[in-house]
């Protein structure tokens, strides 16, 4: 009796090949690779669109990347240093045998004293600063109590000096924002990013001229406060700095706008010719 219900193996292959019955594990398989396949052709669909970032556009924004932080990393170095300026009177203007110079920028006033002998006798002006001597350093206090300095009996302009403080951290604010946006653009593989990081860092650069224009103008106002005692000026190697790296972001952001273009505008401007004859 056992035998009416045991069915051999080979009729039941036989059953379940046949034709006019459906097959569950080549139903599931058959779903399975629909999904896949609709996976796969939503990626293609969205890398054709014009939205995702190709390999090779990965490695211009990835290069573009690295000077903007090379402008970064300028601009903190500016800002954190002293050299804006160098303020250098004459070597008559202390006592016949030590020479007083200064230098500052956006936090700290520095003066340094030296022997007059170690300079050369015909320079009537003190100077240069890499002399030894002896250094003294002072943070502004006009960010804190309001108190100003004197220096060479002059004051410097406290609200010009505050204002381009103001510029410079801003700019350093729309730096960081610009780079997150580049992060976040070359990880989710998209170019929505990329116009708002080049907003940021076109921004931050003009930012960073402007900052350097007001300060300008603070030591040219620090100068003319007072006439009686003549000050030989100029402006330091942080300044440099700071006008390189807004030059670095700027740069950066014009071509990370480039690269944000849904064309190449090499290939709008310098049309490829017709090879074929």
């Amino acid at each position: 009796m056992w035998s009416m219900f045991i069915v051999p193996d080979e009729e039941v292959r036989t059953v379940n090949t046949s034709p006019g019955v459906p097959q569950p594990s080549a139903g599931l398989e058959g779903f399975l690779g629909s999904r896949g396949g609709g996976r796969k052709h939503r990626n293609r669909t969205h890398s054709s669109s014009g939205d995702g970032i190709s390999e090779n556009q990965e490695g211009k924004i990835k290069l573009t990347l690295f000077m903007a932080v090379t402008g970064i990393m300028l601009t903190v170095l500016g800002v954190g240093t002293e050299f804006w300026v160098e303020l250098k009177p004459s070597n008559s203007f202390y006592n016949n045998q030590t020479c007083l110079v200064a230098h500052y920028g956006l936090w700290k006033c520095c003066t340094k004293t030296f022997l007059v002998s170690d300079m050369d006798p015909k320079k009537e002006i003190c100077g240069p600063l890499h002399f030894q001597g002896e250094s003294n350093c002072t943070f502004f206090k006009f960010y804190t109590t309001g108190e100003n300095i004197v220096l060479f009996q002059k004051t410097p302009e406290k609200d010009l000096t505050v204002a381009s403080a103001m510029f410079a951290i801003i700019s350093l604010f729309l730096m960081v924002m610009g780079t997150i946006c580049i992060i976040m653009a070359v990880g989710k593989g998209v170019q929505f990013f990329l116009k708002p990081a080049a907003f940021c860092f076109i921004l931050s650069g003009v930012l960073i001229f402007l900052c350097l224009i007001v300060f300008h103008q603070s030591v040219l106002s620090f100068l003319a406060s007072d006439q009686s005692i003549p000050l030989h000026h100029e402006m330091s190697w942080s300044v440099t700095c700071l006008g390189c790296a807004g030059a670095l972001v700027i740069v950066a952001g014009v071509l990370f706008l480039l690269l944000a273009l849904p064309f190449s505008p090499w290939e709008k401007c310098l049309p490829k010719k017709n090879s074929d004859i």
